[in-house]
């Protein structure tokens, strides 16, 4: 009965239109970010940091890119890790080459640098779709990793193609130990998450959705498909080249173009799918079941005593991966946001049978 809209009146249409229009929505959204910036810090452990909450947050932020032009425009994306190669490459060049750079100015001139990349592979989109549009993205994955290898200028000449950062400031204050690295990652996801939210629930986000339920229909009512496909790939891309900057720069702190492998997209692809396609949340939720289901097959044997090799362990989940996208694909479509929606909806009419 806790689960209730009963006098929460609204008086107006901001107040209708709201992120989250129930109070028990708001308050336990910000009772969690406030969790997230003070007591988790105090009571994790270092392993919890660096194994899970980094890259769940970075990798959340990805997601979250990644279903902007997947979930709510329909465009099939297979070179998610060329984007975030791009953005780690950009700003480790900004940070190296101009003096004096700040480290957010790095992070979103990566961005940035992803977005045009982002928007020059998209261009196709505009004639074709479906599993070739995929396959020309594939192609953007081949690219950047034969661009980061074979050409010495992009990562500073360094011969073996590996780059390194390190001595992270922001506004004069270390980025160092793994607390201040969440706390950085923390307030940048929670920021992006919320302009991405607002983003696809204004003009520009039900042009995307339009476009991807019937573009023919859409462009029959006045939406521009060239600016509704490049707009959802620039955002696309801009998110995801800023998430392959952390997850080079916080999360890494070396790394290689193998890092941002065509494993990386699929991995990206299977949490959309698995979280939800189409739902900010559902990206936080599929980046969640990714990072800790390898945790667990790894953790899970030794409880109960079962010797289990890493190979095993590392056949084991793909093999689940692979089964519960099917199970997604056919029994929920929407993944795990859609099973969360549907939890809360029989919340609110609990104890009512309809």
């Amino acid at each position: 009965m806790l689960y209730r809209e009963n006098g929460q009146f609204k008086t107006s249409y901001r107040a209708d239109q709201q992120i989250f229009p129930i109070l028990q929505d708001r308050v336990a959204i910000l009772g969690l970010i406030a969790l997230a910036f003070t007591v988790v810090p105090m009571l994790a452990s270092e392993y919890v940091f660096r194994a899970i909450l980094i890259p769940f947050l970075i990798l959340s932020l990805a997601a979250i890119g990644l279903n902007i032009l997947v979930g709510y425009c329909g465009q099939i994306s297979l070179g998610t890790g060329a984007f975030m190669a791009v953005g780690a490459y950009a700003a480790y060049n900004f940070q190296v080459r101009i003096e004096g750079m700040p480290l957010i100015a790095s992070l979103l001139l990566g961005g940035l640098c992803s977005t045009a990349i982002g928007v020059l592979f998209g261009i196709p989109s505009l004639r074709i779709k479906g599993l070739y549009l995929a396959v020309a993205t594939l192609a953007a994955q081949f690219f950047v990793d034969w661009s980061f290898l074979r050409i010495k200028w992009f990562t500073n000449d360094s011969a073996s193609g590996s780059v390194s950062v390190s001595g992270l400031q922001v506004f004069g204050l270390p980025l160092e130990t793994p607390v201040q690295k969440y706390l950085f990652c923390l307030a940048l996801v929670v920021l992006f998450a919320l302009l991405a939210k607002n983003l696809v629930r204004s003009a520009i986000g039900r042009e995307w959705m339009a476009m991807r339920d019937m573009d023919v229909a859409a462009a029959v009512i006045g939406i521009r498909p060239v600016y509704a496909k490049l707009t959802a790939f620039a955002v696309s891309s801009f998110l995801v080249g800023v998430a392959g900057a952390l997850w080079g720069f916080v999360h890494l702190g070396s790394w290689e173009p193998a890092a941002f492998s065509i494993d990386r997209s699929f991995q990206l692809l299977f949490m959309v799918i698995i979280g939800g396609l189409g739902s900010i949340m559902g990206s936080f939720f599929g980046a969640a079941f990714i990072v800790i289901l390898p945790i667990l097959l790894n953790q899970i044997p030794g409880w109960f005593g079962i010797p289990i090799s890493t190979a095993t362990v590392a056949h084991l989940e793909a093999m689940i991966f692979g089964a519960l996208i099917v199970f997604f694909l056919i029994v929920e479509p929407h993944g795990i946001a859609r099973l969360w929606s549907t939890g809360k909806e029989k919340l609110r009419l609990w104890p009512f049978p309809h």
